[in-house]
């Protein structure tokens, strides 16, 4: 079969495809046979190299993670044999093959009628969305920052923030050309994070302060965001896609604010029973309407340079789905 690593950190030329066995299922794991992979932007950041990003690290040869679509074709020891010939999606560790290994307890079912790009969100996007909402406690009629909101989990929050009642959403991306994007997600307000006085233009959406930022690009984006927040406002981090971790000034924090991070895989630890739910809720707003992803790219196998252009360029609007 094929898949895609990398030798070296670079740019996207580095993305390699290779010919392997197909791989067999461990215990506990299923094997999917790939119809739909959805990139996730965290790649292009190991891809680079550590000396880039400071806390994105992975040791060469490395492989590409990705929110896999497609159907179960065997399964390991201590797997209900009646999982296979299921169309499921799942995160997945070595995602850019046209066969993929996935933990069988983790999968998301796909229901008939949810498109590719939709169904990729399941197993990962959507439910960091919702993580990030449940940790920031918010309320019905609260304010929400939405940091990168024009991305792969960034125009979910601004779904899922409606959906829970938020009083306000302000969606900012890092171009022009994405504001008016976020409004038809159902953004109140849209700000481009890419101008030197966007923290004004916060503002004159919300005087008094925003209750809650959600925060995906770190750095002094995350810094100046603090600054926003409204008394017992909260931020929650769960990224640094703008190249790296900051020191949170602490005197931002005594107007009593909080800063709380998120980790898919921390929060199936901590709270696997509520992880489980938070994937079946978004799949019924999915199956219902409410929740969609959408599409900005759906590019071949061997096209996966391209889609990390893409995403390295900030251009997306949306998921970019690959194809073996």
């Amino acid at each position: 079969m094929r898949r895609i690593r990398y030798h070296a950190y670079g740019g996207p030329e580095v993305l390699t495809m290779e010919e392997t066995e197909i791989p067999r299922p461990g215990p506990g794991q299923v094997r999917i046979r790939v119809e739909a992979i959805g990139a996730n932007f965290v790649d292009v950041k190991f891809r680079q190299g550590p000396e880039t990003g400071g806390i994105y690290r992975r040791d060469l040869p490395a492989v590409l993670t990705g929110d896999v679509v497609g159907t179960v074709d065997a399964v390991g020891p201590r797997v209900d044999p009646g999982l296979t010939g299921r169309r499921v999606a799942a995160l997945a560790e070595d995602a850019f093959a046209d066969h993929v290994l996935a933990d069988a307890e983790w999968l998301a079912p796909v229901p008939e009628g949810i498109d590719d790009a939709t169904a990729s969100m399941l197993p990962m996007g959507a439910p960091v969305a919702l993580g990030t909402l449940r940790a920031a406690r918010l309320a019905p009629g609260e304010t929400v920052l939405i940091h990168a909101a024009a991305g792969g989990i960034g125009h979910l929050a601004v779904q899922l923030a409606k959906i829970a009642g938020a009083g306000t959403v302000i969606a900012t991306v890092g171009s022009p050309a994405k504001l008016d994007f976020t409004r038809t997600l159902g953004a109140d307000a849209a700000v481009d994070y890419s101008a030197e006085d966007w923290p004004e233009r916060v503002r004159e959406a919300a005087p008094g302060g925003v209750d809650v930022v959600l925060d995906s690009v770190g750095g002094r984006i995350l810094a100046r965001s603090l600054d926003l927040l409204a008394p017992f406002g909260r931020a929650v981090v769960y990224g640094a896609a703008g190249g790296g971790a900051t020191d949170i000034p602490l005197t931002s924090l005594f107007a009593m604010r909080s800063v709380a991070g998120f980790s898919l895989l921390a929060w199936r630890a901590a709270a696997p029973k509520q992880a489980r739910e938070d994937m079946d809720q978004v799949t019924q707003h999915a199956v219902e309407g409410r929740l969609r992803a959408r599409l900005h790219a759906r590019l071949p196998l061997d096209k996966a340079a391209e889609a990390h252009r893409i995403m390295e360029s900030r251009s997306q609007l949306g998921r970019v789905l690959l194809v073996p």
